[in-house]
């Protein structure tokens, strides 16, 4: 699976942003569904002479756009790939149906069998009909279908073959960019622009096209499905393929069917074609979260040479305008220009749902309340910009010197090379495993009544950071040291917890765990409720209700045992930065075994749905929590094979991790 970015000719800049609704609005129309056919005519003998079967056509199905309405269409090189060069293991597929839809099967109904009953009597009738003899006649077909229904038959106008690997899994001469830009007959169509925007990580996307558990959904009714759908996520990195071509890995949630389609971002621009997913094991088990685009860039250089003006569209004006006025709530120039757009290009799904909902708004508008503003409009205003005046400027005092991480970010690639400081108070300090790397510690409550000793240049790019509300420890060192001579002090919005959410590197304790990196990275520490325990008292007894909580290792070390009625077991020690209490989340089910405090221990708790929110939300910490839980197994089954059974509790024993 690949895939392509585009975006909606004359699309706004990103200051004049649309919604995610409009946006995706504009673009639908723009995305039809791409299928390679391949039909033939097959000469085989089975012993009684030749005879010609036409087996079974083999399709291939992925998403494509316009990337110009004169009728010129962008989609992955796989997804045709099969009717323009008939590779030899499509040809190898033809002649196996023919053969088992030509001999196989009806030697098997002579003896009564069905297929699947016999195998071994199978692979023999198969083995006795050498391919090689068989003689292939293919009939080839690229189509495209547009959601009004009509199927309509493309040319390749350019092409660059997928990536294929030998046997040994390096790329075959032949591999290109997996694209291919098509040509249907010439007309009104819709089209998309290419983004010129550079992507970065973070940035939010949303794949369009028509995955095949939709297509083939067995509760959907499938002469409906026209329409491509779309999926939503984040760009989560950037990486090359084995050619050394760029690719840009994301969320965004994709399968077979979507290859070929555009990503696009908020404003309506595509900015990569999706190209390939990732699959795990044996069994090809796709994993999904880790799907790959090809960037907007790369699609923009394979047109160069070609008659293709990205984005030209008489559609899209016409189109671009109804939406506009649909969302401005004019229902009746929308109308207007949706039958419009339906001239130009009759029957599309979006336009007639378009129409019909401008149709209702206009014949049911929204009540409109009294206009008592207009009645009291005079002293109202009036105060209300007073009021806004006050308000806007206390913003501004307050947030003048506030920068986001992102901002931090630019700093760094500008060259500005900031001075992090670590301006958190002494608790929070002491207690927190995380920082940013090679900040500078400023301990705040030394500050207060004299100089501060604090070896850095005046003019230096300074950036406080802290984790109190409305990051007030670090705007009062920005105070004081504003007030005595550092002139570049700014402060970190959202402090440690914003520089961590938004993916940025931290540093931590060595010996913390990586699944407790992960979860320090999504919580903040305000939100979260703690509990301390005394060593040697009971955090929880088997058999408790586990109240929807698992537990977080903030300091100290936590025993768990199991009790018998002549003592106890000791199963496994959680330490700092472990997780603590989640099977019984996961199970459904009280609590499996007890747990006690060893230490002096601080807990902090962590709420069932934000767990689950974590684990469908953060691949990260998902994939450590599946790496415990695979130790977890392991251990099990090692302490089950050793046969040891133990009623004491020595110190040494830790046979097994787990935590109830």
């Amino acid at each position: 699976m690949l895939a392509a970015s585009a975006g909606l000719a004359a699309i706004p800049s990103p200051s004049a942003a649309r919604s995610v609704q409009e946006a995706l609005l504009l673009a639908l129309p723009a995305v039809p569904l791409v299928s390679a056919e391949v039909n033939a005519s097959v000469k085989v003998n089975c012993g009684q002479g030749p005879i010609t079967v036409r087996p079974k056509p083999f399709i291939e199905v992925g998403t494509g756009w316009f990337v110009d309405g004169r009728g010129y269409l962008i989609t992955n090189a796989h997804v045709i790939d099969p009717a323009y060069r008939l590779p030899p293991w499509v040809v190898f597929d033809l002649k196996l149906r023919a053969v088992e839809e030509g001999c196989v099967n009806p030697a098997l109904k002579a003896r009564g069998l069905m297929r699947g009953q016999r195998p071994d009597l199978e692979e023999e009738l198969l083995r006795a009909i050498p391919l090689s003899a068989v003689t292939l006649t293919p009939t080839a077909r690229v189509s495209v279908r547009l959601s009004n229904g009509a199927n309509l038959e493309a040319q390749v106008a350019k092409f660059s073959a997928p990536i294929t690997l030998d046997t040994q899994g390096n790329p075959l001469k032949d591999s290109g960019r997996d694209l291919a830009l098509l040509k249907i007959q010439d007309g009104a169509y819709p089209a998309l622009s290419i983004s010129d925007k550079v992507p970065k990580v973070g940035d939010e996307l949303r794949i369009l096209g028509f995955p095949g558990v939709v297509r083939n959904h067995e509760l959907l009714d499938q002469s409906a499905l026209k329409e491509a759908s779309a999926t939503k996520g984040e760009v989560s990195g950037f990486n090359t393929d084995k050619l050394g071509q760029d690719v840009i890995q994301t969320d965004a949630a994709a399968v077979h069917g979507n290859s070929g389609g555009p990503a696009i971002d908020d404003n309506g621009s595509v900015v990569g074609v999706m190209t390939f997913v990732s699959l795990r094991g044996s069994e090809a088990i796709q994993v999904q979260g880790f799907n790959f685009l090809i960037p907007a860039k790369d699609v923009r250089a394979f047109l160069v040479g070609t008659d293709v003006t990205p984005g030209e569209s008489r559609f899209n004006p016409v189109w671009r305008a109804g939406v506009e006025d649909l969302f401005a709530e004019r229902y009746s120039a929308a109308l207007s220009k949706f039958r419009e757009a339906d001239s130009l290009l009759p029957g599309l799904v979006v336009v007639k749902r378009s129409i019909k909902e401008a149709e209702y708004a206009r014949d049911h508008p929204p009540p409109r309340p009294f206009p008592w503003a207009w009645v009291i409009a005079g002293p109202v205003t009036l105060l209300s910009i007073v009021a806004w005046g006050l308000s806007a400027g206390r913003r501004w005092k307050r947030n003048r010197f506030r920068v986001h991480p992102g901002q931090v970010i630019d700093f760094i690639e500008k060259g500005l090379n900031p001075v992090m400081l670590d301006v958190r108070i002494p608790a929070d300090y002491e207690t927190s495993p995380l920082s940013i790397p090679k900040a500078i510690r400023l301990n705040p409550d030394q500050l207060a009544g004299g100089p501060i000793d604090l070896a850095v240049d005046k003019t230096q790019l300074i950036v406080t950071f802290c984790t109190t509300p409305e990051e007030r420890t670090s705007a009062e060192v920005t105070r004081l040291l504003r007030e005595q001579g550092w002139t570049n002090v700014h402060i970190l919005k959202g402090g440690l917890g914003a520089w961590a959410n938004a993916r940025l590197p931290v540093e931590s304790k060595s010996h913390l765990p990586s699944i407790g990196i992960e979860i320090y990275r999504n919580l903040t520490h305000g939100d979260i409720e703690r509990r301390r325990f005394a060593p040697g008292e009971v955090v929880f007894e088997e058999g408790d209700d586990a109240h929807a909580e698992a537990y977080l290792v903030h300091s100290g070390s936590v025993d768990i045992v199991k009790r018998y009625a002549g003592g106890e077991r000791r199963l496994n020690l959680v330490k700092e930065g472990e997780l603590l209490g989640e099977m019984a989340l996961f199970r459904h089910a009280p609590r499996s075994a007890a747990a006690v405090a060893v230490t002096e221990t601080e807990l902090l708790v962590i709420r069932n749905e934000r767990l689950e929110w974590l684990i469908r939300n953060r691949p990260e910490l998902t994939l450590e929590l599946l790496k415990q839980l695979s130790d977890q197994i392991v251990s099990r089954e090692q302490g089950a094979n050793s046969g040891v059974a133990s009623t004491s509790t020595p110190a040494s024993s830790d046979t097994h991790r787990t935590t109830p």
